[in-house]
Order: structure tokens, then C-alpha cells, then sequence
């Protein structure tokens, strides 16, 4: 009975340890062309890009969507949020950019272990928020750029990052 308990924790311990979590990071999707608003929506190649992002993600299974207060970041988000009932908590812009990716990653290491998220940021807060989660290796982001996906998995103190590409390329 003694072994039988022993190999149980023994078991629960590495498995425990074993667990990553998984971040997914985009920048939002295209905007609309809003000269002088400074919250614009999506255009239609963003939405229909926010479209993708969902069915990309179809398999990871979010417990937890993050976004800026911005309605392009929350329009990105919500097929995602939506089709796997995750909830979408937007993240406060109050105190500045580097406020916002101290939130921003604090909100991610306070998740189980196992969890897995979707951060919708802007150009500027997309590889901010990546470093500051651990993933050194971040290039910047340009402006004209749409379709970079960050996955960061996440285990004990460790990063592991890859880029990829989703949707129709970015014309940079």
C-alpha cells in the first residue's frame, strides 16, 4: 500500500511538472481605413481575418482571451473567445503601454499551469509582451504587419517561442 501511494505522488509530481502553459500571441487583425478616430474597427479583410485566427486556433482550446481595451483588439478576439467560450478580459491602457504588458503578463503567470491563452495586442505591445513573458528573442513588430503568430509554451521558468504566419501575408 505504501509503494502504490509512493508511485501516486511520485506520478502526480511529474506530471505536474510536465505542464506548460501555452500563450498565442497576434497583433489585431486589419483595421478600417478611420482618419482621426483613434479607436477604429476592423476592416473586412480584418474580420475575415479574425475569422481565421478561430478556425487556426480550433484545436488549442483557450481557457482565457486578453486583449487591449481597443475595439480592433476585442473584434480580433471574439470568433476565438466565441467558439471555445473562453472569456475575453481586456487588459487597461491606464499608465501607459509598459503598464499595460506588465498587466498584461502578470494576468498570464497567475493562470493554471496547463492554461492556454490568446493575447490580442497592437504592433507595439505584441513583442513587448512576448519579452516580457520570457521570449527574449521577439523581433519588433512593423506597423504594416498582420499575420505573425507568437506561441510561447511556458514550464517551469522556462520559454520555448516560435513565430509562424496565418491568414494572407502582410505587404510590408
Amino acid at each position: 500500500m505504501k509503494r502504490l501511494l509512493l508511485a501516486t505522488v511520485a506520478s502526480l509530481l511529474t506530471a505536474t511538472s510536465a505542464m506548460a502553459q501555452t500563450v498565442y500571441i497576434v497583433r489585431h487583425a486589419e483595421k478600417a481605413d478611420a482618419p482621426g478616430n483613434p479607436d477604429p474597427a476592423l476592416s473586412e479583410a480584418g474580420q475575415a481575418r479574425a475569422a481565421l485566427l478561430s478556425e487556426v486556433l480550433r484545436d488549442a482550446h483557450p481557457v482565457l482571451v486578453l486583449t487591449s481595451p481597443m475595439q480592433r483588439t476585442i473584434q480580433t478576439a471574439a470568433p476565438t473567445a466565441a467558439y471555445h467560450s473562453a472569456l475575453s478580459e481586456p487588459v487597461s491602457l491606464e499608465g501607459g503601454g509598459a503598464a499595460h504588458v506588465a498587466a498584461t503578463a502578470a494576468r498570464v503567470r497567475a493562470l493554471p499551469a496547463d492554461a492556454t491563452v490568446l493575447i490580442v495586442g497592437h504592433s507595439n505591445t505584441v513583442p513587448l509582451i512576448a519579452r516580457a513573458l520570457g521570449y527574449a528573442e521577439a523581433a519588433d513588430m512593423p506597423e504594416c504587419e498582420y499575420d505573425r503568430m507568437t506561441v510561447l509554451h511556458l514550464m517551469d521558468g522556462h520559454v520555448h517561442g516560435e513565430v509562424s504566419r496565418y491568414g494572407a501575408a502582410s505587404t510590408c
